[in-house]
């Protein structure tokens, strides 16, 4: 059985998906984006929307009754692989030892235009 995620601190749905659902004992982040979720302002600069991005993240995973702990895979989808460095230096504040597997991808454009997406697979 399906259980739908979400949380008001992270940024809400904005077509025919959840934020996030778990099954199983699975929890299956759709992906985030660097939005405020209280103002629905973007950060300027890669730093900010990674801080944001995945303080978001942190948030969604929270709400499904897990912790970053327990987060086992990211994709993170950047605008620019030159930000890779910077990314990753935020990265590494918001994840500790054992790291979660992780892929990296850059992609043309994103929601909003914003710099980065982040989604996980957290195991509860």
């Amino acid at each position: 059985m399906q259980k739908v995620i979400s949380t008001d601190k992270a940024p809400g749905a904005i077509g025919p998906y959840s934020q996030a659902i778990e099954v199983n004992g699975m929890v299956f982040t759709s992906g985030v984006i660097p939005v405020d979720p209280a103002t629905g302002v973007i950060p300027e600069g890669v730093e900010a929307q990674a801080t944001q991005a995945f303080t978001n993240l942190t948030n969604l995973v929270e709400a499904s009754g897990a912790a970053m702990s327990q987060v086992v895979k990211t994709t993170v989808f950047i605008k620019e692989m030159n930000d890779f460095g910077k990314i990753n230096e935020i990265y590494a504040k918001f994840f500790k030892e054992p790291y979660p597997s992780r892929s990296c991808v850059e992609v043309a454009r994103l929601p909003k235009d914003v710099l980065l997406e982040v989604e996980a697979i957290v195991a509860k």
